[in-house]
């Protein structure tokens, strides 16, 4: 099936898409900030630079969007050029993979929050991700 959109205008439009300070990822940090935790977002220096870091306590903070991750219940793969974006999201989860991996070899707390886990319960989520902070701190 023939993409609706031309070629340039199509590019355009994935330009666009942000890889950080998405508008989750704002609110996040906006109400995290509000209860005094303190952090860093995007951290470069680190591997697959985390959306929330805490280099005191070893926490690193992934979250995944649902398209871009691959997630098994809302990611829809585009209906043309199929094969690129199948190709895309197993690398994707192969380099989500390794970063894992990455982070429990050396001794990091991980934590990764689906973006339907904000959409749907956005305060329980929150709530969830603040017990695992304070509970790293506390160790």
């Amino acid at each position: 099936m023939a993409d609706k959109y031309p070629k340039e205008t199509r590019r355009k439009m994935m330009q666009s898409v942000k890889s950080k300070g998405t508008k989750i990822e704002d609110k996040i940090s906006h109400d995290l900030w509000k209860q005094g935790i303190r952090f860093r977002r995007n951290v470069k220096n680190l591997f697959g630079k985390p959306d929330i870091a805490i280099k005191k306590y070893k926490i690193a903070i992934f979250i995944d969007s649902c398209f871009w991750h691959g997630c098994k219940e809302h990611c829809r793969v585009p209906k043309s050029n199929i094969e690129f974006w199948e190709s895309k999201f197993k690398r994707n989860a192969l380099r989500d993979k390794n970063v894992t991996e990455y982070y429990q070899l050396n001794n990091w707390n991980l934590l990764r929050i689906w973006e339907h886990e904000l959409k749907e319960d956005y305060w329980g989520t929150l709530n969830t991700i603040i017990k695992f902070i304070k509970d790293c701190q506390e160790r």
